[in-house]
């Protein structure tokens, strides 16, 4: 099937099918790129807006147009059919949905491709090891995180600072702490806010691994026991991880505020070392 010249004819869904394209990968691209299609207003990509529109967002014949592709093997993408999609044509579609750069990257990996703009990974030696020995150089609170988001090494510092997750014998995954555990919801101030954005996190990331069976495990537990984590995972969101003010209600220290910076190593971008600076 040629990328934009569908076969002719308009196919028809099958509704016994419809669950098991749920789980595709091509049902995700399809309904990852209908999300954000949905969320753009024509003004915002220069079209006039036209009639009174019975669904929100841009219309798919939008997209086609600024996409230069046919209308009907758009439809096809977003329906999650098993047609090709090349880099061009995912490339163009980024740029036409104004895709942010983690947004960008998360639709590469769900189609399985290799985003044209993204330079060569360069070569160099790898040194976990010296990684996890770096936290306890910080003299602030510092932590390895794997791709599962489980410390891997920490300091004294967030020890004392994380109490409920790296204080004790506690389970050591970060997002299980912030969506299960009580104590996660008090000591992050604004926890809704904070954990909308790690979920949104966790999609971008994990998306390079996420039929791996641990990172599937994962996300198949949290959306069991946290009715919050299904409805943000459900959003689309998807955040490149950033830095930034994080406050916390510490029950010894009172309302204490950081600056987050997160730092990946060369060539193991599934391992995270945060530290955090005090205000």
């Amino acid at each position: 099937m040629s990328l934009d010249t569908p076969a002719s004819g308009t196919p028809t869904a099958d509704p016994g099918t419809a669950k098991t394209l749920e789980a595709t990968p091509a049902r995700a691209l399809g309904e990852f790129i209908r999300a954000h299609r949905e969320r753009l207003s024509p003004q915002e990509v220069g079209l006039p807006p036209g009639p009174r529109r019975r669904t929100p967002g841009l219309r798919r014949e939008e997209v086609a147009q600024l996409c230069a592709v046919s209308p009907t093997w758009y439809t096809w993408i977003e329906q999650g059919r098993p047609v090709s999609a090349s880099a061009d044509a995912l490339a163009r579609i980024a740029v036409a949905l104004r895709l942010s750069r983690a947004e960008r990257a998360y639709l590469f990996e769900l189609a399985a491709q290799r985003d044209p703009a993204e330079p060569d990974p360069a070569s160099a030696a790898d040194a976990p090891a010296t990684l996890l020995q770096t936290v306890q150089l910080v003299d602030a609170p510092a932590y390895v995180l794997d791709r599962q988001w489980t410390a891997l090494a920490w300091n004294a510092h967030a020890a004392d600072l994380f109490t409920g997750w790296l204080d004790a014998e506690h389970d050591r995954n970060l997002l299980r702490f912030t969506f299960t555990q009580p104590l996660g919801r008090e000591l992050i101030v604004d926890w809704e806010t904070r954990a909308r954005r790690l979920a949104a996190e966790v999609r971008a990331d994990s998306i390079r691994h996420l039929n791996d069976a641990p990172t599937r495990a994962l996300i198949d537990s949290l959306l069991a026991a946290s009715d919050e984590f299904a409805r943000f995972w459900a959003s689309q969101d998807v955040f490149e991880r950033e830095g930034g003010r994080r406050e916390f209600n510490h029950p010894r220290q009172g309302r204490v505020a950081y600056d987050q910076i997160t730092l990946k190593p060369a060539h193991r971008e599934d391992l995270k070392l945060v530290v955090l600076v005090r205000l």
